[in-house]
């Protein structure tokens, strides 16, 4: 987990791996869409989407956790002889690890395709601002390679080489799909057949939503947007999948017990009666 967290500030807020720059074309027109402005200027600005991703899945999980522990009344676990552990706080905690985990990864994966890709943005020449004479742009398919190309604020130009693939649409797809099977699977009960489609609609609609803000804006491409949803969506599925989840393997592991006890006494019922025809 500390591995993955410094991972992710390396990469967030480091020069330790360099962008890859790509060439263009002269007056290309996929990137010649206005800037913008600042990301903090956006309908969606990464403030609110971090704050979002972070804040609705603790909720949400917290209170399906407190509705399942309450009506799957545990006593309180041993761990070590010597410590005590709320099997509701055990859940919540277990729940934030893998999150966590699951979070700081798709941002990994997001930062180093756009470091490996060097992808531009829809507003990149806005940005860039080459000088076309000096570069002897006499054609739109001459193609510029020179990495001194760009005049603009290096910033602007660094900021405007990482669109593939869009970071935003990867975090907010991954907690929407995250918590969507979270809920989908593990908790079942007949008191929530309406309220858990209505909670993944809205989750996957604001995950939706922030893409095509990302869009709207020119600060990405559509395929930027639905590559973020596959790494985000991927982890989550990933991470789902594989169980290591507090609440459903508890769930889950008392099912399959109830099960095996029931198959226990029909087995000893059935016991008697295959000795009398064994004697007979």
């Amino acid at each position: 987990m500390a591995g993955t967290v410094l991972l992710a500030y390396y990469f967030e807020y480091t020069d330790t791996f360099p962008v890859h720059i790509q060439g263009f074309f002269c007056f290309d027109k996929a990137y010649s869409k206005p800037y913008p402005g600042p990301e903090d200027n956006s309908k969606a600005p990464p403030v609110l989407v971090y704050s979002l991703v972070t804040a609705i899945p603790t909720v949400t999980v917290s209170l399906f956790i407190i509705m399942y522990t309450s009506v799957f009344s545990e006593k309180t676990i041993v761990t070590a002889d010597c410590c005590y552990f709320n099997p509701l706080l055990r859940r919540i905690v277990r729940f934030l690890g893998v999150y966590s985990f699951g979070l700081f990864t798709t941002t990994i994966f997001a930062n180093a395709g756009q470091v490996v890709t060097g992808n531009q943005t829809p507003h990149f020449l806005s940005a860039c601002k080459p000088n076309y004479t000096a570069l002897g742009c006499q054609s739109p398919l001459h193609y510029i390679t020179d990495h001194r190309a760009c005049t603009g604020n290096p910033y602007l130009v660094a900021s405007a080489r990482k669109s593939f693939p869009s970071k935003d649409a990867a975090l907010s797809f991954y907690s929407a799909i995250y918590t969507v099977m979270y809920v989908t699977l593990v908790f079942q009960t007949k008191g929530t057949r309406l309220t858990k489609p209505t909670l993944c609609l809205v989750l996957l609609s604001l995950a939706v939503l922030v893409g095509v803000v990302r869009v709207t804006e020119h600060r990405n491409h559509w395929n930027d947007i639905l590559a973020g949803f596959v790494t985000g969506g991927a982890i989550a599925a990933f991470l789902v999948r594989r169980r290591k989840l507090g609440v459903g393997d508890s769930v889950i592991d008392k099912r399959w017990r109830r099960r095996l006890v029931h198959l226990g006494k029909i087995k000893n019922r059935l016991n008697p009666e295959l000795r009398q025809i064994k004697i007979v």
